[in-house]
Formats: structure tokens, sequence, C-alpha cells
């Protein structure tokens, strides 16, 4: 059975219009692309934060806290969870268990919580995350916090989607400088250390600015200290060329220590973005991804559409048999 949303319901703050509108874009039904244009025209609006990870860092539960917080400090504002669970390689299913964590915002009429399976993409995004984005921004939420799977070394796909990437470490997890292989501390705009209540997390969060440092080439911030540029000094003339600079928070998520004040770096590196101009220009480049994105899926389904399988195969037969190099394939059947 065909599933039929009105935008306008989805506009009109219907959440199980807008769980259906969801529920068709994720299986790529044939009205998602009619709604997601319908909706398009108001979007632009939100603030999307990633939060992304190592498995293990309390990811869900700082999201948990992030939602709670936000809705405190502004409850007219509406906040959006995008919750991305592995996939089984398997089965192709997933748990979503972070509909099991974030329980007890089910009460909270402000927010709206939706999981998705990654269905083995790569990056810690799933593959229709970026329409989910439109749909909630469509919607009206303010606020979109974006999970990512936790895969380590796979996600800085959320750098190219949300405004503000929140890293997530903690403590105890192994060598420090896998952040920095992972190249996971270069997408932040704010790192967050978590389980602070465990040994060591004081020298996790020396070590990470030394090598945060070490990476961007700064040596103006000595280590465990960070240069915060004011929300009160930033004006719509403020030159992009004064950076931010990440701070890095110790926190306690599953007690809500620290998440004020994460919350309140969040707002400024809004605010920040918005007065540098780097909004528009993350907007652009987000966009411009998007689009790429789109060409890419379309020429695939036309070039598999229009496909001789017959020809196909003897190509494949004729490369297992070492007679054509997949290089040379690839001319052959395009």
């Amino acid at each position: 059975m065909m599933l039929k949303v009105d935008p306008l319901a989805i506009r009109q703050g219907d959440r199980l219009a807008l769980s259906r509108a969801l529920t068709i874009v994720e299986n790529n039904a044939p009205e998602s692309r009619e709604l997601q244009s319908a909706l398009f025209p108001f979007t632009g609006n939100a603030h999307l934060i990633g939060v992304t990870g190592a498995p293990g860092t309390g990811k869900s539960t700082l999201v948990n806290q992030l939602a709670k917080h936000l809705r405190q400090i502004h409850q007219d504002r509406k906040v959006a969870i995008i919750a991305v669970d592995p996939s089984s390689p398997f089965t192709g299913g997933a748990l979503l268990g972070d509909r099991i964590r974030m329980n007890d915002l089910a009460g909270d009429k402000g927010i709206f919580i939706r999981s998705m399976a990654s269905r083995g993409a790569l990056g810690g995004l799933a593959h229709n995350t970026a329409a989910f984005v439109t749909v909630l921004d469509g919607a009206g939420f303010d606020q979109i916090i974006i999970e990512t799977v936790g895969a380590g070394q796979a996600e800085v796909d959320i750098a190219s989607l949300a405004h503000t990437v929140v890293v997530v470490e903690a403590p105890g997890l192994g060598d420090d400088i896998q952040a920095i292989k992972a190249g996971i501390l270069e997408i932040a705009d704010i790192i967050a250390v978590n389980k602070a209540d465990r040994p060591g997390s004081e020298n996790t969060a020396r070590a990470l600015r030394a090598m945060l440092n070490m990476a961007q080439g700064k040596k103006h911030a000595p280590a465990g200290k960070h240069i915060m540029v004011s929300v009160d000094t930033l004006t719509s003339q403020t030159p992009p060329e004064i950076a931010w600079d990440p701070p890095i928070h110790t926190i306690t998520a599953t007690e809500g220590k620290g998440v004020n004040a994460l919350v309140e770096d969040i707002h400024k590196h809004a605010v920040y973005l918005h007065s540098s101009g780097l909004w528009e220009k993350k907007e652009a480049s987000r966009l411009r991804r998007d689009l790429e994105s789109l060409i890419q899926d379309s020429l695939l389904r036309k070039w598999r559409y229009e496909l001789d399988h017959q020809h196909f195969e003897t190509i494949l037969n004729e490369i297992i048999e070492r007679k054509v190099s997949p290089i040379e394939a690839v001319d052959l059947l395009l």
C-alpha cells in the first residue's frame, strides 16, 4: 500500500505525516522526490549539528542530553534527531537502538527522533540522511542533530552535511593518536571528552589539544587551553580570517555535567558561521554535494536501465579470465 502524505500537513506539525514522509524517503518510494521538492523552498533555516566519534564514547547519551538542554534554553524551538545505526552486512537490518536509549525524550512534543539504518553506506551516514534533513528542515525544526554510526575511521562525511560538528572522545579507549590517524579531529568544530568521571579524562583533553594544535599548525594556544571568539565581538562585518579555534569540553553525559557549556559553544559556533559568512559557504557546499550525489544516482539508474545484461556478463567473464582489465571493461560498457 502506497503512503500518501500532504506536505502542508508536515508544515503544520503533523507528526504522523512527518513519520510517513521519512518512511517514503528512506524506502525511495516514487513520491519521495515530489515530496522533497515541495518542502525544499522552506528549508535552509535549521542548524545542523553533527555528533560523531568512535563506538563506546557515549554519543547517544550525549545526543540525549544535548536535545534536553537545547529545549530547556529555547523552549520555543523544535529539535529533531537523526540517529544512524549500523546495518548488518548479512541481513541488511539494524537494531535502531538509539530509540531505546533516548526513550526519556518521548514526552517532549518539541523533540522528534528518527533512527535510520546505514544500509552499508560508508562515511558514518546513511545514503538518505541528506534527504531526511530536507524533510525535517522543511517541517520547521530549528536544530537537527545527526548522530553518525560510530565506525571510527570513516566518519568524515558528516563534515560536508552539518554546520557544526561535535567530535566525541573518551578516556581509556586506546591510543590517543588514533583520533589524528582517523582524520576525525580535522573535522571537529567542538570536541567533547565524555565520561569525564573516569581517570585520565584531563590527560586525554590535554593530549587532544596538543594534537589539534599540531595538526592545524598552531603555536598560539597552549595545551589544555583554547582561544575562543566571543559572541559579543562577532558582527556581520566579522572578517573570515578570524578563525574558529575548536574548544574542548570534559563532560559526563550520563549526569548532564558540562553539557550546558557545550550547548553554549554550539550556539557560539552558529553565530560565528553567520557573522563570518561561512554559513552561506557551507550551505552552498552541502547543496553542491547533494546535487552531485543525485546526478550520480540518476546516471547509474539510467545506465542500468539501458544495460545489455548479456553484454555485461560477457565482459565480466573476460575480466574473470583476465582477458580484460576492469579499467578497460568500463570503457567497453560505457
